[in-house]
């Protein structure tokens, strides 16, 4: 069904006052908050103007002022006008006849006094003629549009088929509506429905007979140019949440591939149309109001025309708050001050200083937050780019990698120009190609000369009779944020090994177990369709924003009814919360696997604890995990020490040193005897022994925060840190040790690549150290484990192809090596050599 357009259409609303329109009768209403029933009693014509406003409510919503409408009235009552006359309509006043139906509001933009005439209608004691009224209105509505061919023309009857009608010329009325293309809507009060399954008892003849009538008239109309429908229907349709699909104008641009300027026989410009796919929908914004002042009796004598309540208007000045300013008492003190000056009048001297000064906007300067300082800009802005209008392709790329986070705002539609032939081939071709490639272009987009480009994407898509392309916008590089978080899977210990089992690592039952509760919460066929198959359950078509239509839907009840408290506002639409619970069906499979989660899990109800007042103040519950912090979280903060003291970095240097430089292998059964404490968690750390004096105390700097608890390498600066700590010669094997596990955290990380040429020129520094110092064994034992880091299955692969690349000089210390610096190597140099190659 093609889109609506938006606006330019005129509604006639023919609203029926006849006797039996003022017959009482009982709606049921919500049930109150304690459960009790609710009822209210009304007239048939009240309940029907609640169609007629909330038709023109909408149209207030929608606030296009092509969007008009009018409403001509059946069996008037006198007092419903200045005049005596019941008859008023510019057909009686030309020709005669077509007696009691009366123009009460002239067609125009609907506003709230339109709504509020319409609370004034009252039931009449004479009948009219719904055929005059329908003759009358549409020759009402031919007269205002006779300049206006294009506009859409609606009518709207509210009847309740009780009244007698003249029907002998009824097809030459259908032949007059379909030359003029106007629509009819019959909304008939208590007529049947089949949809509801709703039959009135006790019927009228002449209720029959019309409501028979009113089927034949619509039926005799075009497809789609008549309606007939009871009142109860239409108003549960007017509350179904609707998601109106209207046309968008189209921006003329130019589509360019390739530089026009510089290589013009090389590149290729066309003209295209830029139109909305999507628009962003949001509710309705409140406004603040307050009553008038003064007492009823003046509200009582102003003019008709004068709202009560008016709304709250924001209102801005500049001040400029001297108060703050600093050195402002030193200022004042010491340059000639009245000595005669009492204290009272001093303190409002300076009260009055520190007054706020009021300036205006016209003296103000613009200008922009740069860092912690404002940079002014006299001009209210910078100087522009000189950008030219269109779109630029920049390049293209495998819609593989497209990283569907990046996408932003909303997505329009790019067509080729209708009135050019050789524009709609070359745009066809290239969106075939983008097609049958699977790629997506870059495209650099200019709304208008000199305003800001915006990067994108554009997406081919080929129907069966257009070719088109979404645009949609993407971001910046300085505008992506990047964040590092630590693997759920993968836990590394202190000493560099990964860790199997662990309880904040899964275990294959645990695994298994949220696979099958997740299997058996799968919506894609849980619902189904018209022939009983199975379907998605959620359809993002079918699936309503609560927060707008529930809003509209409390703007739109508030001003139907009279008083919110006795009509209050019924419970949302049915399809508006249809997604709010999951099918009882799937709740009712998967609740088998629910309870293996939960016992997988060891999942148990924590009962709420009464919070009591702490003796101690506001000092931190201490965590039964406390002592189990994991190794890739920051270690506790250290403060700094006092000048006085030694370092105690010294200190813990000195004790985790060893005597000599050398340091005996530590075999693989030693790391296995230790506790799990030992490689994973944190314990707390015993007092040291008192390192050396030093002859000069110094502060020393601000510790690290990325260097975890016992360690002298930090994550930060790691090669800095290494190098300080070779300058000391008494912790050469720790500094080693503690290189080697920071760089093989670093590189198992997310995002290592970014510090991918840093984290080599540490191991370059680590293995000239090593074969210096003789701490071959531990170079070979940190390259090993490397080795195995990289190449496990979520390991960093590429960081070792670098490696390999470089070769001989970054594998294994062979035997050769290390007797040209006088020490020792159990590696052969064949050994060495392939190493790196494997």
């Amino acid at each position: 069904m093609p889109a609506e357009r938006a606006g330019y259409t005129v509604t006639m609303f023919l609203v029926d006052l006849s006797p039996s329109m003022g017959a009482s009768r009982t709606l049921e209403l919500p049930d109150g908050p304690k459960g009790e029933t609710r009822s209210v009693e009304l007239t048939k014509l009240e309940w029907s103007l609640q169609f007629v406003k909330m038709k023109i409510q909408d149209m207030i919503f929608n606030g296009r002022k092509t969007d008009q409408c009018g409403v001509m009235i059946l069996a008037p009552r006198r007092e419903a006008f200045t005049n005596p006359l019941e008859t008023n309509n510019i057909v009686n006043d030309k020709n005669g006849g077509y007696e009691h139906v009366s123009e009460y509001i002239p067609i125009g933009q609907p506003n709230a006094t339109t709504l509020a005439r319409l609370d004034e209608l009252r039931a009449s004691e004479t009948a009219g003629d719904p055929i005059d009224a329908l003759i009358v209105g549409i020759e009402t509505q031919d007269i205002y549009l006779e300049k206006k061919r294009t506009w859409t023309r609606k009518t709207v009857l509210v009847t309740d088929g009780e009244s007698p009608m003249e029907v002998d010329e009824w097809e030459a009325i259908v032949k007059k509506m379909e030359g003029l293309n106007v629509s009819l809507t019959v909304v008939g009060v208590d007529f049947d429905d089949e949809e509801l399954a709703y039959q009135e008892e006790d019927k009228l003849e002449i209720k029959r007979v019309n409501e028979s009538f009113y089927g034949r008239l619509i039926s005799a109309l075009p497809e789609g140019f008549g309606l007939i429908g009871s009142l109860e229907h239409a108003l549960l349709t007017l509350n179904y949440p609707h998601v109106r699909e209207t046309k968008s104008a189209l921006l003329s641009t130019t589509l360019r591939l390739g530089d026009v300027e510089v290589r013009e026989s090389e590149a290729i410009e066309m003209n295209v149309r830029l139109g909305k796919c999507t628009s962003s929908a949001r509710a309705a914004s409140w406004k603040k109001i307050f009553k008038k002042e003064g007492s009823e009796d003046d509200i009582h004598h102003v003019d008709e025309e004068k709202a009560i309540f008016k709304e709250v208007k924001r209102r801005t000045e500049y001040i400029i708050d001297r108060s703050t300013e600093e050195g402002e008492e030193d200022e004042g003190k010491g340059k000639g001050q009245d000595l005669s000056m009492d204290v009272d009048e001093e303190k409002s001297v300076m009260e009055e200083e520190k007054r706020p000064e009021k300036v205006e906007k016209e003296q103000l300067v613009k200008g922009f937050k740069y860092g912690s300082t404002y940079v002014p800009c006299p001009d209210g802005q910078f100087e522009r780019l000189n950008t030219k209008k269109g779109m630029e392709i920049c390049g293209f790329f495998g819609k593989k990698n497209l990283n569907r986070s990046y996408p932003m705002g909303e997505i329009s539609y790019v067509y080729a120009s209708p009135t050019s032939v050789p524009d709609q081939l070359a745009f066809s071709s290239i969106v075939q190609a983008m097609f049958d490639k699977g790629v997506l272009a870059i495209a650099r987009m200019v709304r208008s000369d000199g305003a800001d480009p915006k990067m994108g994407i554009l997406l081919p898509i080929v129907w069966e009779k257009v070719d088109v392309l979404l645009w949609v916008q993407m971001p910046f590089a300085d505008d992506v944020r990047h964040y590092t978080f630590p693997s759920l899977t993968t836990l590394v210990s202190r000493s560099g090994e990964k860790i199997t089992k662990h309880p904040y690592i899964p275990t294959e039952e645990q695994l298994e177990a949220m696979d099958n509760f997740v299997d058996a919460m799968d919506l894609t066929e849980a619902g189904k369709d018209e022939t009983g198959a199975p379907e998605a359950w959620f359809d993002t078509r079918l699936s309503f924003n609560p927060a707008i239509h529930r809003t509209k839907q409390a703007q739109f009840h508030s001003a139907v009814v009279s008083d919110i408290t006795t009509h209050p506002l019924p419970p949302p639409h049915p399809e508006l919360t249809k997604y709010f619970d999951p099918p009882k069906r799937v709740l009712k499979t998967a609740k088998h696997a629910l309870e293996e989660c939960k016992a997988a899990f060891k999942v148990k109800e924590v009962p709420k604890r009464a919070p009591r007042a702490r003796k101690d103040g506001h000092v931190h519950a201490q965590d039964q995990d406390e002592d189990m912090i994991l190794l890739d979280q920051k270690g506790p903060a250290r403060k700094r020490p006092d000048v006085a003291s030694p370092p105690k970095s010294q200190a813990a240097n000195t004790s985790l040193s060893r005597a000599g430089k050398k340091k005996e292998t530590v075999d693989d059964s030693e790391t296995e005897s230790e506790s799990d404490e030992e490689l994973l968690l944190e314990s707390r750390q015993k007092p040291s022994a008192p390192g050396l004096p030093t002859p000069t105390a110094s502060a020393e700097p601000e510790p690290d925060p990325q260097r975890a608890p016992g360690r002298i390498i930090g994550n930060t600066y790691p090669l800095k840190d290494f190098r300080q700590n070779l300058k000391q010669g008494d912790v050469v094997t720790k500094a080693v040790e503690d290189l080697g596990v920071v760089v093989r955290e670093i590189v198992g990380r997310p995002f290592a690549s970014r510090r991918e040429d840093e984290m080599v020129e540490c191991l370059k520094g680590l293995r000239e150290t090593c074969l210096i110092e003789d701490e071959i064994d531990a170079w070979n034992r940190i390259l090993r484990g490397l080795k195995a880091d990289c190449m496990g299955k979520d390991g960093n692969k590429d960081f070792w192809t670098t490696l390999q690349k470089m070769g001989r000089q970054m594998s294994l210390i062979s035997s050769t090596e290390a007797r040209r610096v006088g020490t020792i190597s159990d590696i052969s140099e064949s050994t060495a050599e392939t190493f790196m190659e494997e």
